[in-house]
């Protein structure tokens, strides 16, 4: 399996859903970690809602920076707009999502976010499986 690191500044609510959308459509493909450049210390409570609606229970995740990852070395480190702040870290690939953060927003910009992530984790082991299948 591959292991793919979701990062975003807080490790509160982007990279929080992705780590539970990875679950769902990445089973067998990823192994799937989140982490934050500024962890807040919690997950917040509207990603948990939103995600809870999608059928996705992310209530026991802890948010977490680098140095509490179990894992040092990754295939994929894919960022969510967190840009300079997200510090580097090594891996094979790394991937750009320019999204929102929807801290401090309503509950509909959280499902919008929700929704784009979704979308992003959907295709990306969609590919994975597809690539792996070609070789």
């Amino acid at each position: 399996m591959k292991k793919v690191l979701f990062v975003c500044v807080e490790n509160s609510c982007r990279s929080q859903m992705a780590e539970g959308f990875v679950r769902l459509f990445g089973g067998g493909i990823f192994e799937s970690y989140s982490a934050g450049s500024k962890p807040s210390g919690k997950v917040d409570h509207m990603a948990v809602e939103v995600m809870k609606e999608a059928g996705i229970d992310i209530s026991s995740q802890k948010s977490k920076g680098f140095n509490d990852l179990s894992v040092k070395e990754f295939d994929m480190v894919i960022t969510l707009g967190c840009g300079d702040v997200c510090p580097f870290v090594p891996a094979k690939e790394h991937i750009e999502w320019k999204i929102d953060d929807p801290k401090g927003k309503d509950i509909d910009f959280f499902r919008i976010v929700r929704d784009q992530i979704k979308d992003r984790v959907k295709r990306l082991a969609e590919s994975t499986t597809h690539n792996e299948r070609g070789r």
